[in-house]
């Protein structure tokens, strides 16, 4: 675990997984976000990355973003007995706009952060491997507070519903892992794209990230702008009696923001991709992504094989 009480985690835990949503409801006989939901074993997906997040950084230093809808329906209330701070948002605005609303929570708490994103919607095994990765990233990080450490993993096709990039000039070692300046990023490419991409020794894009907060928070201004006015003028509301009424305001008048495809594509240059060797990786976005992971490491996955449509 990383002790550096600089070092944040943001649990990214407030979508709806629209594309699960036929699967679970035909599985559980009702409505549940995929992140909620025990595919396998004893353990939701979001406990998993809550695990994992604790295993690599302080625990208490973790920041889970939900919704208020799963929060109302009973779902996200296990995180009251963990540690830690929880976000619920009034409502989802996307993946961009839930991490800069978390980046300028963790701003008021340790304006020197590192953070690191966790999606909770990933599939990660061995979760060995995956640590002692993640935690390199840390390292690179707080070492190379002008990249963006992103994790990168080696794809079994040409998949045009992931994230591609392209790494370049390497930028030395650390750990035993090669860091090289992305080249280019694509989010969600042709299927001509993804087949000349992975030809060239492309990677999929994990979207998670060890970052210097302020190298964030800087790019955020110059390409959201719009959203980080919001978000600093919010700011100073924060830990103050009317938190709560004016976080409900801000919602209000934020847009929907995509993380990969409003930021990450369009800031090549400050990204240092770090690949992730040794682990099977999925983004269960498809009921057929979750039986071929499971179906990798010889298990069964709770629902019945046959509500799988695709």
């Amino acid at each position: 675990m990383e002790s550096n009480s600089k070092v944040w985690s943001i649990v990214l835990a407030g979508g709806e997984g629209d594309r699960l949503k036929p699967l679970i409801q035909s599985w559980l006989g009702y409505a549940k976000p995929k992140q909620y939901c025990t595919f396998v074993g004893t353990r939701s997906m979001l406990q998993h990355t809550l695990d994992r997040a604790d295993q690599v950084l302080r625990s208490d230093q973790k920041l889970t973003v939900t919704a208020r809808a799963h929060w109302q329906c009973g779902w996200s209330r296990f995180l009251q007995q963990r540690s830690g701070r929880i976000l619920v948002q009034p409502a989802d605005r996307g993946t961009g706009t839930a991490i800069f609303v978390a980046l300028t929570y963790v701003r008021k708490y340790q304006p020197q952060a590192t953070v690191v994103i966790f999606p909770s919607d990933h599939f990660i095994y061995p979760e060995g491997n995956f640590i002692e990765t993640v935690r390199t990233a840390v390292s690179a990080a707080t070492a190379g507070k002008h990249w963006l450490i992103l994790l990168g993993v080696r794809p079994k096709g040409p998949e045009p519903e992931y994230g591609w990039i392209q790494p370049g000039v390497p930028l030395g070692w650390i750990h035993g892992h090669r860091l090289q300046i992305a080249e280019s990023f694509a989010e969600k490419p042709t299927p001509d794209y993804c087949r000349n991409a992975m030809a060239r020794g492309a990677l999929w894009n994990t979207m998670i990230v060890a970052a210097d907060l302020n190298l964030l928070w800087e790019q955020g201004r110059r390409y959201l702008p719009d959203l980080m006015i919001l978000l600093e003028r919010f700011a100073a509301n924060i830990g103050s009696q009317n938190e709560e009424v004016e976080l409900e305001n801000l919602y209000q008048e934020l847009a929907g923001h995509d993380f990969s495809a409003e930021l990450l594509q369009r800031i090549p240059q400050q990204i240092a991709v770090l690949e992730l060797n040794g682990v099977v990786w999925s983004d269960w976005g498809r009921p057929s992504r979750i039986v071929e992971s499971l179906d990798f490491i010889g298990k069964v996955p709770a629902f019945r094989l046959t509500e799988v449509a695709s």
